[in-house]
């Protein structure tokens, strides 16, 4: 079988899952689960056997032309190069290890069948993202993620959180799609193609006229897919979903998916240095403002969604200084620790049997409890901090280097002010990354809270895949020597400067956290026992609040060092800088007016207009009936009466004319 071949099944597989699915799901559903992680996995094998035979140093093309357009033709091909590859089994392994742990943290869930469907669908929509060779065709599958995150970010509709958060995620994005688009066609028609190897081509001889207009247009869809500012505020809000959706959406799909657009198609943002500087003002203040938000939130999966647009922001800011191969570098490392935190917060929110906010810092004995939740979300936060040797250390580290490297003047082409731009910011998100990662575990391992309830024994399926997670993100960072070849012959390794400055930043940042913490635990009064309680069984859909756990609330928290760390800051930060009600008056309000003088205009005015119509028909129509009497004699009689008006008219005319 050829390669390319093998490449068309990995999508396939999973789409075909997902059709198998909706199909059978609530006629046959002892095959609902296997429909869900066998083709899912079977794409993950056949992504490796791919990267295997691709080796990282050679591109596979393929394409056919799906039908004549009459102007740009759109072909239906594979464009797969060392990125694409190494991408492709990261989607492959994490959207596995989401639905075999699906199968354990859902298995109660009326709504699985189509839940595993959808996330078979998401994951079939991204494979294709990465491997499509024409612009087109990735844009079909770039848009089907947008419509799969609104189902699953709303599968407990039940709650207006969730109903909120799945129409919220889908218009931003949509919002960022409509420029998008726009800058996919002008892009197309300057390079006279929507291939891929095609555009590149186009840039390598210069006959890209218009490249900073594409490269804005086209960031304004990568900001809101991927969660960057100012188009990231779906992304906290998006938490409302079930926790494996979490996982998947901000480890392996959706959100990675911008950051892989711009990697594949660096060369034409790199065209344009006003857009290199956008992309780079745009990283650093995602970066900073996402770490500063964690470092102030109470719901532990609020903390891992800041979290990941720092982590975004990371990425975004190494394709700001010209270099793809560490954005790519961070984005693998990234997909694995990511996965593991959140799917380790899932096991926190089963152990603990509620959704509720507070779980992070008034529950105690979890570490007890959840033993393996508790090494493996350890080891996570490990690599998200950056300490070494752990795999966030070495991609974070090649993402400073490449900014200061171009802050030197070493990378031609990108503008010095960008380097210095996400050096500084991330070095200072280093800081805060190490303060919210240790406050988060400090919070939920080492609380001071009453007994968490206890909601039964953890599923193998779930303990497995934090095990498997934990593999790489303790050791993918020392395999970087070896992927070269796929990362554009790069090398990615540290250098003594900037390892020693994110590295002692971040062991500061911690121990400033853990002294801290230290002082308010110590003077903290020990709270009460909580009352025993039940979790109930839709706790994760959150139906169950705080209050049914008799617990107070998270500003009560006498040990949180983020409100001592921040200070002023700690509200604004806690609110997201209250980005939300800044689009609310600037946006919301507006439109919402603009709508109701519209509905005014149509009640008051275009309704009268019709309503006056219809009346005086109405009229008409009444006298013409009260004329139709049926009577001889009235009509007779009206007869008469209307010749003799007619014959005293006729005669005073007539004797007017005759004395003129």
């Amino acid at each position: 079988m050829t390669t390319t071949t093998l490449a068309v099944l990995v999508p396939l597989l999973p789409f075909l899952g997902a059709a198998a699915g909706l199909a059978v799901g609530r006629t046959a559903p002892g095959f609902v689960r296997p429909l869900a992680v066998l083709p899912t996995l079977a794409a993950a094998v056949l992504a490796v056997l791919v990267a295997v035979r691709q080796g990282g140093n050679t591109v596979i093309e393929a394409a056919t032309e799906l039908t004549p357009t009459g102007s740009v033709p759109i072909t239906l091909g594979v464009h797969i190069d060392g990125f694409a590859a190494l991408v492709a089994v990261l989607v492959g392994v994490v959207a596995s290890c989401v639905q075999i742990y699906s199968t354990g943290y859902l298995r109660d869930d009326r709504r699985y069948p189509s839940y595993a469907a959808l996330v078979s669908l998401f994951t079939a929509a991204m494979l294709l993202v990465v491997y499509s060779g024409d612009l087109m065709v990735l844009l079909v599958g770039w848009e089907i993620m947008g419509i799969c995150s609104y189902f699953l970010v709303g599968h407990y509709w039940e709650t207006p959180e969730a109903r909120s958060a799945s129409l919220k995620a889908f218009l931003v994005t949509k919002l960022g799609d409509v420029p998008f688009l726009f800058g996919l066609f002008a892009l197309a028609a300057d390079a006279g193609t929507f291939r891929i190897d095609g555009i590149l081509s186009t840039v390598a001889s210069g006959g890209l006229d218009h490249p900073t207009v594409v490269a804005l247009l086209l960031l304004a869809g990568v900001a809101g897919k991927s969660a960057q500012f100012p188009l990231h505020t779906w992304l906290p809000d998006a938490m409302a979903g079930p926790t494996p959706v979490s996982a998947l959406i901000h480890a392996a799909t959706m959100v990675a998916a911008g950051i892989y657009f711009v990697a594949r198609l660096l060369p034409v943002f790199a065209a344009s240095a006003a857009a290199m500087t956008v992309l780079a003002v745009m990283a650093a203040v995602t970066m900073v403002g996402s770490a500063l938000a964690a470092l102030a939130q109470d719901d532990i999966k609020r903390v891992l969604a800041y979290s990941t647009i720092g982590q975004l922001g990371y990425m975004a800011g190494a394709l700001a200084v010209g270099d793809r191969g560490a954005a790519v570098f961070h984005l693998l490392s990234h997909a694995a620790f990511k996965a593991l935190l959140f799917l380790a917060a899932g096991a926190v929110i089963h152990a603990a049997g509620t959704n509720s906010l507070t779980a992070m810092s008034r529950m105690s004995g979890l570490a007890k409890r959840i033993p393996d939740a508790y090494w493996t979300m350890t080891v996570a936060l490990l690599a998200l901090a950056a300490i070494p040797p752990f795999a966030g250390f070495f991609s974070k580290e090649a993402v400073l280097v490449a900014a200061e490297h171009t802050a030197l003047g070493d990378r031609p082409g990108v503008p010095a002010g960008a380097g210095w731009t996400v050096l500084v910011a991330g070095l200072l998100t280093a800081l805060l990354t190490a303060a919210y990662a240790l406050r988060l575990w400090l919070r939920t391992f080492r609380g001071r809270g009453a007994e968490a309830p206890r909601h039964g024994r953890q599923p193998i399926a779930m303990t497995s895949v934090l095990w498997v997670l934990a593999v790489p993100s303790l050791g993918f960072g020392l395999s970087a020597a070896y992927l070269d070849d796929w990362f554009d012959g790069e090398a990615l390794t540290p250098t003594l400067t900037t390892a020693v400055l994110g590295t002692g930043l971040a062991v500061a940042g911690g121990a400033v956290t853990y002294a801290v913490w230290r002082s308010l635990a110590a003077r903290a009064v020990p709270p009460a026992v909580a009352t025993p309680h039940v979790a109930h069984p839709d706790a994760e859909a959150g139906l169950v609040e705080a209050e049914a756990l008799h617990l107070p609330h998270p500003a009560e928290d006498p040990a949180d060092p983020g409100r001592a760390l921040l200070g002023p800051l700690y509200g604004p930060a806690a609110a997201g800088f209250h980005l939300d009600a800044l689009y609310r008056k600037a946006f919301v309000r507006p439109v919402l007016g603009a709508a109701s003088l519209v509905r005014f205009l149509d009640r008051e005015v275009v309704d009268t207009y019709v309503s006056g119509a219809a009346s005086t028909a109405k009229g008409l129509g009444w006298l013409v009936r009260r004329a139709q009497t049926g009577n001889t004699q009235t009509y007779l009689s009206a007869l008469l009466a209307g010749s003799v008006v007619l014959a005293i008219a006729a005669v005073a005319l007539a004797n007017a004319f005759a004395g003129a």
